[in-house]
């Protein structure tokens, strides 16, 4: 007997998932696609990955030949053009014709275009496809500003694909007084147009384009308020438009202003023909997220499959992190006062924004807008849909309960329903998670992924899915395994023996003998981070120069706009005239912005990055050092004037800072770490806000440890009181070699204590007991690496090859930078300025 045939016209993502959904269930149905592009269904959310190296085959979602395995019948390229309905045939526009039993327009939309006169002209594109970006990407390289049309999601994206091909002059035209208007508040728009700005973009907000000026290249945009910005490239990015065409030539209902009218079946006027995805109109709305585009395909599915599932609307919430920027808005964002409660919280400084509403009884989180640190914003999402009832304080949401490093939400994760949606692109629950643990034995990410497809849509939903397999293993009694990523399956400490006991030197090599595949963006640096704190060679030496963070590859600080900062060691601020006088004229000799830091050293800004090796050496020779404010290590031990220069000094703090200084320069760590020296209680280096900390008493040497003086400042801890000055560095030496064997990648000493079974009491006894047995061995692990130093810039300036790396151009050394330019303010140069060349 013959199947009965089902033509689906779309080959995009919501299209593929249909089909991966369909033949996941049944192979009742013979099934048939179309597709307009000229390749496989790909992932649109990461679209802009595209310009960061992925390829189109690494943004695919099947292999080559999934359609073939599943038996279905894939048309690339091949747009259909006409549907007859009393006859359930469609024609193509290479004149195929087929029959379908049942017809699924995933046609999915296009890009909105504004009424704008020259839209003709050269220079103009649209971000939308891979073909668009080709485009864009081609005519960028001769472009020197450019403008984005629309301040929404897309518009965002699009300006960061401008960011990363170069164009740096770009700018964001919106025509509503505020960015994201879908998704965030004023409030909101101000903190992040202020983040965008930091990062080298314009915004323009109540700006509507009349007109596209030149005469077939475009040269300026004019506007409606009789203003004008100049411009050489286009891109337009505002907003979505259903496809409807094809619907709405053979007579399928469609909405007023576009989209297939469909009912929770997803069933249109004519009972034979869906519609799914963004090119679908349900109850008067147009669902422009991937989420419930893959919602409405097992809607579908389960329904052809004599199922009963409903479509019945879906939850908009979302997170993105939009150029570097954690966004997100969930719930009911935008009601105010005196339908709720709203508390806020903002910081200018490091720009953040966080804003929820609570019902007017306290009970329930409505919904909110995150800007700038959106880690909460799982949780808080799952609050806010499954009505949990929330603690007395609801402010702890968004500034966490005293002492804790994540938001308070009712009893957690833990607390959540099994039917919450922690998957919104696949529809995985809670209870499917957990089961896939607790009955699958899925006991690690990529197994979860396989099982329950949790994960595989944007990836939002990961950190919850690790949280919830971890606490179903915990509740099984069994023992959890911190790997650090999918190339290494062991955690950064087992790692660090590992490499110790087999004496591995380089990144290649511990990846040959330990880890599997090529590697990744996660494990790279970390693995360099522990040959050097194992054995402090030369961090771009064997190969390690790719393996590192961004910072550490050019031993610079890159700051924004391409240019470095220079920062040459000062232990314990104490510098010589003559000293003063050499930075004084490097910074005035290659034109650098000079400032002093909180940790008591001169920084100097806008260094270009072939000039770096001379300004050092001038440094060196003036017998300055790199400062490390690159690297994951020590970067200052602070400290006050003390007994040689203060009445109320106890003893000689400056000269114990810079013993301490220069015994743990160039120590590589998990994380940076700080220390302070006072000398008294008055405590003016602020000791107690370092990772470790002494301060002066009539006796000797209080030693404080794990503050941390960051984003969430934390008093450091006393350890011990009343030390000589050899005892408070062994008991140094000691707390850094465990806290350099034992903590996680990328943690501060804070909460590496904060973390530790039995805290402060216990870290007392290790370090002071020797109750692991371990002190004579770490005595002997530091006393090496304090012996190897040596100073990164010196050894990157006396070898050729490693010098090699500081040249913009191939063959031309001494060529300045000429997209780098710089304003004046308050009479030294500005942060830099892109101009593309």
């Amino acid at each position: 007997m013959k199947k009965p045939q089902i033509i689906v016209i779309g080959n995009g993502m919501v299209g593929y998932k249909f089909c991966e959904k369909l033949k996941a269930k049944t192979d009742a149905f013979d099934l048939i696609v179309f597709g307009e592009e000229p390749r496989r269904a790909y992932d649109r959310v990461h679209l802009s990955e595209y310009f960061n190296g992925k390829t189109a085959e690494d943004l695919s979602l099947s292999t080559d030949g999934w359609y073939q395995e599943q038996d279905i019948a894939l048309f690339l390229n091949t747009p259909v053009t006409k549907i007859d309905r009393s006859l359930k045939k469609v024609s193509t526009a290479d004149d195929l014709e087929y029959t379908y039993d049942i017809l699924v327009f995933a046609t999915g939309s296009g890009a909105f275009i504004p009424n704008i006169i020259g839209l003709e002209k050269e220079g103009v594109f649209v971000y939308r496809t891979i073909e668009d970006l080709d485009l864009i990407a081609n005519y960028s390289k001769r472009a020197k500003t450019a403008s984005v049309i629309g301040g929404g999601l897309l518009g965002l994206e699009a300006a960061k694909a401008l960011i990363d091909l170069g164009v740096a002059d770009t700018s964001i035209i919106e025509f509503a007084p505020r960015l994201m208007p879908r998704q965030i508040d004023q409030a909101g728009s101000d903190m992040l147009k202020s983040k965008l700005t930091d990062l080298g973009l314009t915004i323009h907000l109540n700006k509507n384009t009349l007109s596209i000026e030149g005469d077939e290249h475009i040269t300026a945009l004019k506007f409606s308020d009789e203003t004008s910005l100049e411009v050489d490239m286009l891109v337009i990015s505002a907003g979505i438009k259903p496809r409807d065409e094809l619907a709405r030539a053979c007579g399928i209902e469609v909405g007023l202003r576009g989209g297939i009218i469909v009912d929770q079946k997803m069933q249109t006027n004519d009972p034979s023909i869906f519609a799914i995805g963004e090119c679908a109109l349900y109850d008067g709305m147009i669902y422009g997220l991937i989420a419930p585009g893959y919602e409405m395909a097992d809607v579908l599915v389960n329904n052809l499959c004599e199922g009963d599932k409903a479509f019945n609307g879906f939850d908009m919430s979302t997170k993105l992190k939009l150029i570097g920027i954690d966004v997100a808005s969930f719930g009911d964002n935008f009601t105010s006062e005196p339908d709720c409660r709203t508390i806020v919280f903002e910081n200018k400084h490091k720009g953040i924004y966080k804003r929820i509403n609570i019902s007017n009884d306290g009970q329930y989180l409505l919904g909110g807008i995150l800007i700038g640190d959106a880690t909460a914003y799982n949780l808080l999402l799952q609050t806010s849909k499954n009505q949990m009832v929330l603690s007395e304080n609801p402010e702890e949401l968004i500034f966490g309960t005293r002492g804790d490093t994540e938001p308070a939400a009712g009893a957690g994760i833990t607390g959540l329903p099994d039917a919450a949606l922690i998957c919104s692109c696949e529809g995985v629950t809670k209870g499917d998670i957990c089961s896939a643990v607790a009955d699958s034995a899925c006991e690690n990410i990529d197994d979860i992924k396989k099982c329950t497809k949790a994960g595989t849509g944007c990836g939002g939903c990961l950190p919850m899915v690790k949280d919830l397999m971890t606490y179903t293993l915990k509740s099984q009694g069994k023992y959890i395994k911190n790997v650090i990523c999918e190339h290494f399956n062991y955690s950064r400490q087992e790692l660090f023996d590992l490499i110790h006991i087999h004496e591995l030197k380089s990144y290649d090599a511990v990846l040959d003998a330990l880890g599997k595949n090529d590697g990744c963006e996660v494990c790279k640096p970390l693995v360099s981070s522990l040959l050097a704190s194992l054995w402090n060679e030369m961090i771009l030496k064997k190969g390690n120069d790719v393996a590192q963070d961004s910072n550490d590859r050019f031993l610079a600080n890159i700051q924004k706009g391409g240019s470095y900062s220079v920062v040459p060691r000062i232990p314990g601020g104490e510098i010589t005239p003559d000293k003063l006088i050499v930075i004084g004229e490097v910074a005035k000799k290659y034109n650098l912005y000079t400032k002093i830091t909180g940790g008591q050293r001169i920084d100097m800004f806008g260094a270009h990055l072939n000039d770096l090796p001379i300004i050092w050496e001038e440094l060196i020779a003036a017998g300055f050092e790199s400062g490390h404010a690159y690297g994951k290590g020590l970067r200052t031990v602070k400290s006050c004037v003390g007994s040689t220069w203060c009445r109320f000094g106890l003893h000689d703090s400056v000269s114990f800072a810079i013993r301490i200084e220069e015994r743990y320069r160039g120590i590589r760590a998990p994380h940076k770490f700080k220390s302070a020296v006072s000398g008294c209680i008055r405590e003016c280096a602020e000791a107690q806000s370092k990772d470790f900390g002494i301060i002066a008493t009539e006796k000797g040497w209080n030693l404080y440890v794990c503050g941390n003086g960051g984003s969430k400042p934390q008093h450091a801890l006393l350890l011990a009181t009343d030390l000589d000055s050899e005892t408070c560095i062994k008991y140094i030496d000691r707390f850094l070699m465990f806290y350099i064997r034992t903590a996680d990648p990328l943690t501060r000493t804070a909460t590496w204590l904060n973390k530790m079974e039995g805290g402060l009491d216990y870290l007392k006894n290790v370090i002071i007991n020797d109750s692991l047995g371990m002190a004579a061995q770490w005595d002997k692990e530091i006393e090496n690496l304090i012996s190897t130093y040596k100073c990164e810039w010196k050894e990157a300036v006396e070898n050729p090859a490693i010098r090699k790396r500081f040249s913009h151009f191939v063959n031309a050394p001494d060529v300045k930078d000429p997209s780098i330019t710089f304003v004046d303010m308050r009479g030294q140069k500005k942060t830099p300025e892109w101009k593309a060349v």
